[in-house]
């Protein structure tokens, strides 16, 4: 990264009451462009998953339309949901790519976190509502039954292709987290691409499932009833998965930090640096799946000159990037600290200076 070509320092206090010089070190290198390879996994991924929803979609809606069942008609819905909430999340992955602007010069990267908040709210009113609606209306009035053997055949094939989109993203997540519990990853991933099309794939399974227990009770019991009762209880499935997926996303949209791997990357690569003294502050911060902006703070040791320290800066972020590429760009804020002995020196001329004081001001009582 390139770096300013002056460095002008300041004269401030340090916590402790003593002189401190500081000094910031920006970075003024833009953040790289190139997208790692994950990032591409992960956008060929949603789309996979959006053309293979489209197809169960139409296949549902067939099942429907010749059986009757409000159950096939919810999860038809459902499958239009997704494959809507897919195309979003590929609409603000091509628009968080833009580069910086002056305007917005951190970059659009928090599109995509943008869109990821669409999705959700998509998916509660339309996908939640309309399964609901369709579940009460077939509950007053119940529609003649058809052949349910279109049912199962639909649920089959949904089956197979909803699990093996699931296995996809699971397979994603875990060569990103490794063998870190599955909930905790969902929670700590910074990628919508890859924590909404896993999550939706949940609730589609989930919604099957129901499904077929709607199905296949109307059809032993010979009560609709069922039906329509499965058709409602998978809008509520679809509610509640909304709402995990809006405090998701919220949360990155607000602004999230860099997850606690990384951190202790970033101090251990800035601790390992002879000149520093001692790693005072890491604040990081998510602007996109893929780029991650860092501000460090660090103490330098007392010997250091200047050019020393812009040396130093210089083999600090070049460090810290090679703990992760992510971080696009760096902020080095720069402190030296008086060393033990000096603030003890210090520390007693204060107290010589005070007792001088006391004592004159008792000989003049």
């Amino acid at each position: 990264m390139a770096s300013d070509a002056s460095i002008p320092p300041a004269v401030g206090a340090s916590d402790n009451g003593a002189a401190a010089t500081r000094v910031r070190h920006r970075s003024a290198a833009q953040p790289h462009l190139q997208e790692p390879e994950s990032s591409h996994r992960a956008t060929r991924a949603v789309f996979a998953a959006m053309l293979g929803n489209l197809c169960i979609a139409a296949a549902k809606f067939i099942a429907a339309a010749f059986t009757g069942s409000s159950a096939m008609l919810s999860e038809g819905i459902h499958s239009v949901v997704d494959t809507g909430n897919q195309a979003l999340l590929l609409v603000g992955d091509r628009r968080s790519r833009r580069p910086p602007d002056e305007l917005h010069p951190f970059g659009h990267g928090r599109e995509l976190y943008f869109w990821s908040l669409v999705v959700a709210i998509v998916l509660f009113g339309f996908g939640g509502g309309l399964s609901l609606y369709e579940g009460i209306l077939h509950l007053r009035r119940a529609p003649e039954p058809g052949d349910p053997v279109w049912n199962y055949v639909v649920l089959a094939v949904a089956f197979a292709a909803e699990g093996a989109s699931l296995s996809v993203a699971l397979r994603e997540l875990r060569r990103r987290w490794g063998t870190t519990p599955l909930w905790r990853s969902f929670r700590a991933s910074k990628d919508p691409r890859i924590f909404v099309p896993l999550a939706e794939d949940v609730a589609a399974l989930l919604g099957l499932t129901v499904a077929l227990i709607g199905v296949l009770l109307s059809q032993l019991l010979a009560m609709p009833v069922f039906d329509a009762l499965s058709s409602m209880l998978i809008g509520v499935i679809l509610g509640a998965v909304a709402l995990i997926l809006a405090t998701e996303t919220r949360g990155l949209l607000v602004g999230e930090r860099a997850d606690a791997r990384i951190m202790r990357r970033i101090h251990a690569a800035a601790a390992h640096d002879p000149a520093v003294k001692e790693v005072r502050q890491a604040l990081t911060i998510h602007t996109s799946p893929d780029q991650i902006y860092l501000n460090l703070a660090v103490y330098f040791r007392r010997n250091v000159s200047i050019e020393e320290m812009a040396a130093a800066v210089e083999r600090l972020k070049r460090r810290v990037k090679a703990a992760d590429p992510r971080i696009a760009r760096i902020f080095v804020e720069v402190e030296w600290r008086p060393n033990a002995d000096e603030q003890s020196a210090s520390s007693e001329k204060r107290s010589a200076r005070h007792a001088a004081t006391r004592h004159d001001d008792e000989r003049r009582d």
